[in-house]
Parts: C-alpha cells; sequence; structure tokens
C-alpha cells in the first residue's frame, strides 16, 4: 500500500484524500451503502424466489398500502391547482399556458416531491424501525453469522421495491392530481356558476396538458422517482444499521430517516432543476 501511494501523482493523491475524507462523511457512507446494495445484486449466493418474493412485499408495503391517502392528498392537491391557475391566468390573460403550468407545477416539481415526502414519512421511517429493531435484538448479527448478506437480504429488495413503488406512486399522483382534480374543480365550478368566472372543460384541459407535455417532462417522470427512491431506502436502511444497542436510540433513527430524507430529496430536486433552468427560463418568459 505504501509503494502504490508513492507512486500516486500530487494530483491523484489529491483526489485519494478526497475520497477518503468524502466517505467519512454522512452522504459518503450513504453512497458507499447504495454501492455495496448494487454489487450485492450479483453475489454468488443469491436466491432469485426469495429475492422476488422480497421486492414484492417491499413494493406492496411501499406503494399500495399507501396508495389511499396518496390519492386523498393527490386530488385535493389538483383541485386547487387546477382552481387557483384557471382563474388567475384568465384574468391575467394568460390562458392560454394553463398547460404548461399544469405541468409544471404538478407532472414535473411537485407531483414527484409530494409523493416521496409521503413515503419518505410512512414507509421510510417504518423501514428504519423494523432494521434498526433488528439492530437491537442481534438479528442482523444472526444472519451474518449464517452466511447471509444483511446488505443482501433486507437492504437490496427494498431498495428494488421502493424505488418501483415510488416510480408508480409518482405516476398515480399526478394522475389523480390532474383527472380527479378536475371533476372536483367542475363541481366547484358548478355550484359556485359565475361567482368563480372560471370556464372548465374537460377537452381545454386535456389539450393544453398534452400540448404542454415535451421530452424533458417524460425524463423527469422516470429520472425524479428513481432518485427519490434510491435516497428514501439507503437513507432508512443507513439509519437503522447504525442503531446502538438501546431502544432509547430507535425512535431518534426514525425521526433521522424521514427529516434527511426530506432534506436529500429536495437538494437532489434542486440539483435536478438546474440542468433545465434554460428550459424553466423559457416557459416562464412564455408566461411573463
Amino acid at each position: 500500500m505504501e509503494n502504490e501511494k508513492s507512486t500516486l501523482s500530487p494530483i491523484g493523491k489529491i483526489f485519494d484524500w478526497l475520497g477518503k475524507a468524502f466517505l467519512k462523511t454522512t452522504p459518503g457512507k450513504l453512497f458507499a451503502l447504495f454501492v455495496k446494495t448494487i454489487l450485492s445484486f450479483f453475489s454468488a449466493n443469491r436466491n432469485f424466489r426469495t429475492d422476488f418474493r422480497n421486492v414484492v412485499l417491499q413494493t406492496f408495503f411501499t406503494g399500495v398500502e399507501i396508495f389511499p391517502i396518496l390519492f386523498v392528498v393527490a386530488s385535493l392537491f389538483g383541485t386547487v391547482v387546477i382552481v387557483e391557475t384557471m382563474s388567475i391566468m384568465s384574468k391575467v390573460g394568460f390562458a392560454n399556458v394553463v398547460g404548461n403550468v399544469l405541468v409544471v407545477t404538478v407532472v414535473r416539481e411537485l407531483g414527484p416531491i409530494f409523493t416521496a415526502f409521503l413515503i419518505a414519512g410512512r414507509s421510510g421511517s417504518a423501514l428504519a424501525t423494523m432494521i434498526g429493531n433488528m439492530q437491537i435484538n442481534s438479528e442482523i448479527d444472526a444472519l451474518s453469522s449464517m452466511g447471509i448478506s444483511p446488505i443482501r437480504y433486507l437492504v437490496m429488495p427494498s431498495l428494488l421495491g421502493g424505488v418501483i413503488a415510488v416510480f408508480i406512486m409518482s405516476i398515480c399522483f399526478c394522475v389523480s392530481s390532474l383527472g380527479m382534480g378536475y371533476l372536483i374543480s367542475k363541481i366547484f365550478v358548478m355550484v359556485a356558476g359565475q361567482t368563480m368566472n372560471v370556464q372548465l372543460t374537460w377537452n381545454y384541459l386535456y389539450t393544453s396538458l398534452v400540448d404542454a407535455l415535451t421530452f424533458t417532462d417524460f425524463v423527469m417522470i422516470v429520472l425524479k422517482p428513481l432518485v427519490f427512491g434510491i435516497i428514501i431506502v439507503i437513507n432508512a436502511c443507513y439509519q437503522g444499521l447504525r442503531v446502538e444497542r438501546d431502544f432509547r436510540n430507535l425512535p431518534k433513527a426514525t425521526s433521522r430517516s424521514v427529516i434527511f430524507s426530506f432534506l436529500y430529496i429536495v437538494i437532489a430536486d434542486a440539483m435536478l432543476s438546474v440542468f433545465f433552468i434554460f428550459q424553466y427560463l423559457g416557459e416562464i418568459s412564455k408566461i411573463i
């Protein structure tokens, strides 16, 4: 090792020092856990039948069980966005960009974020609690003593199932927001009559949305749930695995899982938005 270090160039030594320093930080440890999880998928002692069953169970737990509350939140959120957008844009004479506003607000930005927040608060915290409880009861050590990798058995199925669930639920959130949001908004308009001064038809809304969708939006529909799902699961598993053998630390790990997942999701969303800042400015210029 000393000979290898001595042969490194000054730039190589700098990168070597930066890499080691990064791995000592919390983001570095999360990244290392993610890499180990991906590599565990190709381990020699794999059991695809068990892995498939665990992935399906994790997908069901993460996605299907949270759908009722997600559907309610999405419907109410879509109603507020559609009513406010239609009323404001029609007043200022920008009714032709309603579709652009809805796509940016629901499909590209707040839809995936709200979905990730709901799953992080419910499923991510439960996952951190389960793994933390196993750590306290020495079940993680028992798996290792039997030759079973905890990362392969616990983290890998949770990662695959979590990413699949976040992706599906993100689409469900967007569809529920726009579909149920339109229906509820239509009822409000019919009840309020002329007091809302909103002309809302499904043909107009559908046409505006289809015309506003771009290739970037389809990329975001896939990319954001993928990134958010990885963040939620890896952070939850990391917080659970680092619990010390004291039951008083379990609630702290659960709260850290939720809080840091929220933080990392917002940071990731901001970083992803930077790559499309010029398109955002172009869309904003259409509105202004």
